[in-house]
């Protein structure tokens, strides 16, 4: 009888296996780059809100002069500036003036730098490089050597006091700029898009309206907001052609807080918060499509 040993050995544990390191990917922040970025964002909203908030403190001031003495306005504050602003004064005629001009302006600059984008962007005409730096050397007169002979050609055409004069003139303002925009973006649409449309019958016209402005919307959004903020801030062609206190739109309302010797700084300081509220509308409107043309810009190029 033979007996058979079995030998049992031991397996020794495998080492474990070393962490591995995580490799950074290329564009990707470490925690100390992550850290200033978001402390860089906060102090730069920071200084953006810093004027709107103080603003909006001392339009709190039932005085007109609490700004000289901001301390104060903590105990006493109140609403009687929007209440005077909104009951005894024409705030309620700036407002739809500003927004018959204002969109107005934006209506038809945004139509008229469409068009001019468009076709500098697919067609070859004589002129069309000249056309665009034409609309460039536009910006470079002053307002102040145009408002004469603006004024003598409307006076012509019957157009001072009118809100068609402003709209007009805005747009004139806002559309070399639009233009040069949204050519740049429609130099991003692929002309397959455009030699599609061709082979379906569609004229240049009807490809246009629908199919390039519905892929342009972004570009049109940056384009109506510029438009729309340049035809509420302007000044100096509202003041000189609106002459019925009833058309008055928001900046040359503004000057009526303003005399020579004295200035309403609380109940100008409330209606600025007014103003600054349509907008803020607009833009929450637009803020979707603006934030794609703007990112899309900076991306296609």
């Amino acid at each position: 009888m033979s007996t058979t040993t079995l030998d049992k050995t031991e397996t020794a544990p495998a080492p474990a296996a070393a962490p591995r390191r995580r490799v950074r990917r290329r564009g990707e922040r470490g925690p100390v780059g992550a850290a200033l970025l978001h402390g860089g964002l906060a102090v730069a909203s920071l200084i953006a809100l810093a004027p709107v908030a103080w603003l909006f403190y001392l339009s709190l001031g039932p005085d007109k002069e609490d700004y000289l003495h901001p301390a104060d306005i903590a105990g006493k504050f109140s609403f009687s500036n929007y209440s005077f602003v909104l009951e005894h004064t024409g705030f309620l005629d700036w407002f739809k003036s500003t927004m018959i001009v204002a969109l107005g302006t934006t209506l038809i600059g945004v139509f008229v730098a469409a068009t001019t984008g468009y076709a500098v962007s697919r067609m070859r005409f004589p002129g069309y490089k000249q056309l665009m730096w034409v609309l460039l050397l536009t910006q470079a007169f002053p307002i102040a050597i145009l408002i004469v002979p603006m004024y003598e050609i409307f006076s012509e055409l019957g157009l001072i006091d009118t809100y068609w004069a402003l709209i007009l003139i805005n747009s004139t303002t806002a559309v070399p700029y639009s233009a040069w925009l949204l050519k740049g973006y429609f130099d991003t649409i692929p002309f397959e898009i455009d030699e599609a449309g061709r082979v379906d019958g569609l004229s240049p016209f009807g490809t246009f309206f629908r199919l390039i402005l519905p892929l342009a919307r972004p570009g049109l959004a940056v384009a109506a907001f510029y438009t729309f903020i340049t035809a509420v801030g302007e000044v100096a062609f509202a003041t000189t052609f609106l002459l019925d206190d009833s058309k008055y739109t928001f900046a040359v309302g503004l000057q009526t807080f303003v005399s020579e010797h004295d200035a309403q700084w609380n109940y100008m300081a409330a209606t600025a918060v007014l103003i600054a509220i349509p907008v803020t509308v607009f833009f929450y409107l637009v803020q979707k499509n603006l934030v794609t043309g703007l990112t899309a810009g900076g991306t296609k190029g």
